[in-house]
C-alpha cells in the first residue's frame, strides 16, 4: 500500500472543498483533495446568494468563475397567486455583494475543481475514503482509487467537505436528526423554449403553491432552467401514485397558475431526481484533527439558497483556523468555529421555520411594503446573517413571528370594523 504525507487532507471537491484547498494552497500549506465522483457531475444547489462571492474572491477562485458568464442573480422573486414580492440585493441593510450567480452545478463545480488543479493542488477524482484512524490530531486515511488501488494518506488535519456523502459523520457516528420538519424535493432541468425576453426570463422565482409547497424556477445563461418542487415529504409522495418522479413534477407544474404556460408539456432533460428528507445535522462540527463543512455538517432547506453559502463559509473558516493551528497557534474550535457557524445557521433555521409556518410569507406579501423591514430581511436572504447590527439577525427568534402576529391582528380588526 502506497503512502502519502500532507499537511491537510480535504475530502470532497465541491465549493466548500475547493475554497478550503485554494486558501490553504495560497498560504503555502501542502494540501490534497480526494473526490469520490468524476466531474462534471449533477448536484443540486444551483442558486447562490451574495455572501458566497466573498469566499470565492478571497480564495482566488473568482476570476475563473466570472469568465464562465453564468446567469447573474440580482435578487429573488416570491409569487403567491397574484401577489408578488421581489427582493433586490442592491437594496439591503448590510454591506456586501449586490449580486451572485444562478449556475448549472455540474459546470460550476467543474470550473472550481479545474482551477484548483491549475493552481497546482493535488486533486484526485474517483477516489473513495474507506476508513480514517486518528492518533491525536494526526490521521491516517485509507483511500481506494478507481482502479482499486489502495493508499494511506497521512495528514495533520482533515477537512470533510464531502457534502451528502457525509464521510466523517458516517465513519465516526456523528449524524443526528435535523430540527426541521421532514421535507423533500424533486427537480430536473428543461430546455426553456418558452422563456420570455428580459428580466422575466432570467429572474429566479419561488412560486408558492400552498403554504408549505413551492416551485423553484432557476434560469441559466445556457438557455436551460432548473425546475423543482419542494414540500412536506407526504405531499411530495402524493404527487405520483407509482413513485414516478417525472409524473410527480409534471403534476406539481400543473398546480402553478403562473408557470403552467411556460413549462407545461416541456420535456425534461434528465429523469427528475428526488431528494427525500434532505435536512441534515451532526452531533458536533469538529474534533481533534478534523472539521466538518458544508452539507457534511448541516443542510437546512433550499428555500433561501443557503446551502452553498454555509458550505463556503465553513470551508473558508476551517481553512483559516487550520492554517493558524499549523503555525502553532492554539485554536478554540468551539468558539471560533462551532459557535460562529451555529450563530448563522440559527438565523437561517428561524427563517426556514417561519417560512413554513407562513409567518415570513405574511411579511413578504403585506401591503403597503415597509421598505426598512424589507431591506433588513433582504440582508438575511443575501447571506449576511452574522451582522448583529441588523435587528432581523439579532432578534431573529421573535421578530418575524411578532410582526406577523401584529399584521394578522390588524387584518382581523379591519374585518370586524370595516369602517
Amino acid at each position: 500500500m502506497t503512502k502519502e504525507i500532507v499537511d491537510v487532507l480535504v475530502i470532497g471537491a465541491g465549493p466548500s472543498g475547493c475554497v478550503s484547498a485554494s486558501y490553504l494552497h495560497n498560504n503555502n500549506v501542502k494540501v490534497k483533495v480526494v473526490e469520490k465522483t468524476k466531474f462534471p457531475r449533477l448536484v443540486v444547489g444551483e442558486s447562490l446568494i451574495p455572501r458566497v462571492m466573498d469566499h470565492f474572491y478571497e480564495a482566488g477562485l473568482f476570476p475563473a468563475l466570472d469568465a464562465m458568464n453564468f446567469e447573474k442573480k440580482l435578487g429573488a422573486r416570491f409569487i403567491r397567486g397574484e401577489e408578488i414580492c421581489v427582493f433586490d440585493f442592491s437594496d439591503k441593510f448590510s454591506e456586501g455583494w449586490d449580486w451572485t450567480w444562478q449556475v448549472p452545478r455540474a459546470d460550476f463545480d467543474n470550473t472550481l475543481a479545474q482551477e484548483v488543479i491549475r493552481k497546482g493542488i493535488d486533486l484526485e477524482f474517483e477516489s473513495e475514503v474507506l476508513a480514517v484512524e486518528f492518533n491525536g490530531s494526526d490521521s491516517i486515511t485509507t483511500v481506494k482509487d478507481k482502479d482499486g488501488n489502495m493508499k494511506e494518506i497521512h495528514a495533520k488535519f482533515i477537512i470533510d467537505s464531502s457534502g451528502y456523502g457525509r464521510v466523517l459523520p458516517r465513519l465516526l457516528d456523528l449524524d443526528t436528526p435535523s430540527k426541521l420538519d421532514p421535507h423533500s424535493s424533486i427537480f430536473t432541468h428543461v430546455k426553456d423554449i418558452n422563456r420570455p425576453e428580459g428580466e422575466e426570463g432570467t429572474l429566479i422565482s419561488f412560486d408558492i403553491l400552498e403554504t408549505e409547497v413551492w416551485l423553484w424556477v432557476i434560469p441559466f445563461s445556457n438557455g436551460n432552467t432548473s425546475l423543482g418542487v419542494v414540500g412536506p415529504t407526504d405531499f411530495i409522495n402524493s404527487l405520483s401514485t407509482n413513485k414516478d418522479n417525472a409524473e410527480a413534477l409534471k403534476n406539481a407544474i400543473q398546480l402553478s397558475d403562473y408557470y403552467i404556460k411556460r413549462f407545461g408539456g416541456v420535456e425534461f432533460l434528465f429523469e427528475p431526481v428526488k431528494l427525500e428528507n434532505y435536512s441534515r445535522s451532526v452531533k458536533k462540527m469538529y474534533g481533534d484533527g478534523f472539521s466538518l463543512t458544508g452539507n457534511s455538517s448541516e443542510f437546512l432547506d433550499p428555500v433561501f439558497s443557503s446551502g452553498v453559502a454555509f458550505a463556503t463559509e465553513s470551508g473558508m473558516l476551517s481553512a483559516k483556523l487550520v492554517h493558524r493551528q499549523l503555525q502553532g497557534e492554539k485554536i478554540d474550535w468551539e468558539v471560533e468555529f462551532t459557535q460562529y457557524m451555529r450563530s448563522g445557521i440559527g438565523v437561517f433555521t428561524t427563517y426556514v421555520k417561519e417560512w413554513y409556518t407562513g409567518n415570513l410569507q405574511t411579511l413578504f406579501f403585506h401591503r403597503p411594503e415597509n421598505p426598512e423591514v424589507k431591506r433588513k430581511i433582504c440582508a438575511v436572504l443575501a447571506g449576511y446573517v452574522w451582522d448583529q447590527e441588523n435587528p432581523f439577525v439579532k432578534k431573529h427568534d421573535n421578530v418575524i413571528k411578532n410582526m406577523a402576529h401584529l399584521i394578522n391582528l390588524e387584518k382581523e380588526q379591519k374585518i370586524e370594523n370595516p369602517s
